[in-house]
This record gives structure tokens, C-alpha cells and sequence, in this order.
């Protein structure tokens, strides 16, 4: 059962149905089988109402990336946005140095972030955000350090559609971004939440 607690409300006691109808689609979603989620605080300050998600990708031991999924809600409705509801997402992974050296690396990763939400048909609209391609190389006291890159999309949208099938875009954002295929069509992953503490 979703308590207004749980769900990131600054006003206990009067959470919108719309917005608690929302937060129980998020729950709900489908995620891909080699994201780990987990609840996490929502941001206070930013809409009335926000609910968040934590995600690690994980393949074998390793992880290879990491993101935050955070639903946004104002009754009133926000004229940036366009509507009353605001899905806001940041995804990082390593990469490849050479994949680093690519131009056309930043508008590939903003198109694996439109194309997974076309995928589970999660409608939207105003969609804004950066994809940001960093190259990371040791000197001095580092500079037996490998070098290192990394991918990190941020992006903002107002949703149109069901709730979770935004959040389920948004796991299939995390495994683009860390190199995995998509999933084989007809397949159905499971749900992989770590226990909220």
C-alpha cells in the first residue's frame, strides 16, 4: 500500500489520488532484468509531490550503470512543463575510450532515451536535457591511472501516457547507455527491486 510518506509528498495527508494512481503504475513497471531498483528520498523542494527511483545496472559483478528516475507532480500545473506531471532522469555508464573520441556519440545517446520511450509507447511532450561524453586521463601522482570514460544523460519530459511505462523506458535507457543489446522480442524480464530500507 503507498502511504503519502512514501511517496515524497511536502503535504502529508492531502497526496492527490492522480499522483498516488502514478506512483502505484511506477511500482508496477516491468524493468529490465539487470536493473537493480531501489526507492529512494524524493526531492522536496522542486513540485508538491515527487516520488524517485535509484537504478544499478548490473552484469555478473559488475556494475555498469547508474541512474535516478524521479516523478514530478503540481496539481496547479507548471507552464514549463507544459502539464501536471514531470518525469526528470539522469543515466550514467562507462564507456569505451574510443567511443568517447565520436562526435555524434551525444545525439546517439539523446536517441536511445527517445527511443526507449517510443518502444513502450510512453507518449510525451517538451522533452529537454544534455548528454555529456567525459574523457578522463591521469597525470602526475595519476598517471599510472587508466584512462576512463564515461556517458551521462540528463533529461526532463512531461509524460502523456501510464507512468510506468516511463519508468520501464528509463531502465532501458540505463542498459543502452551501459552497451547492452536490446531484449529479444517475446522476451519478459523480471522484476529485480532490492528491499526498501
Amino acid at each position: 500500500m503507498v502511504r503519502p510518506s512514501d511517496i515524497g509528498s511536502s503535504a502529508v495527508g492531502s497526496v492527490p489520488t492522480a499522483f498516488t494512481d502514478a506512483v502505484r503504475q511506477i511500482q508496477r513497471a516491468t524493468m529490465r532484468p539487470e536493473v537493480f531498483v531501489d526507492e529512494m528520498p524524493a526531492p522536496q523542494r522542486i513540485a508538491p509531490h515527487a516520488y524517485a527511483l535509484s537504478g544499478d545496472v548490473s552484469v555478473g559483478d559488475d556494475e555498469v550503470g547508474t541512474g535516478r528516475f524521479i516523478l514530478l507532480h503540481d496539481p496547479a500545473g507548471n507552464d514549463a512543463w507544459g502539464g501536471t506531471f514531470r518525469c526528470v532522469t539522469f543515466a550514467r555508464a562507462d564507456i569505451e575510450i574510443e567511443m568517447a573520441a565520436d562526435p555524434a556519440l551525444p545525439a546517439v545517446g539523446w536517441s536511445w532515451l527517445t527511443e526507449a520511450l517510443d518502444a513502450h509507447d510512453a507518449e510525451f511532450t517538451a522533452a529537454s536535457g544534455s548528454v555529456t561524453v567525459v574523457h578522463s586521463e591521469g597525470f602526475g601522482g595519476m598517471d599510472a591511472d587508466e584512462a576512463d570514460a564515461q556517458i551521462e544523460v540528463r533529461a526532463s519530459w512531461t509524460p502523456l501516457t501510464e507512468k510506468g511505462a516511463h519508468a520501464a523506458a528509463w531502465s532501458d535507457l540505463l542498459c543502452a547507455l551501459a552497451g547492452l543489446p536490446p531484449l529479444a522480442p517475446g522476451v519478459v524480464p523480471l522484476q529485480r527491486r532490492r528491499v526498501t530500507r
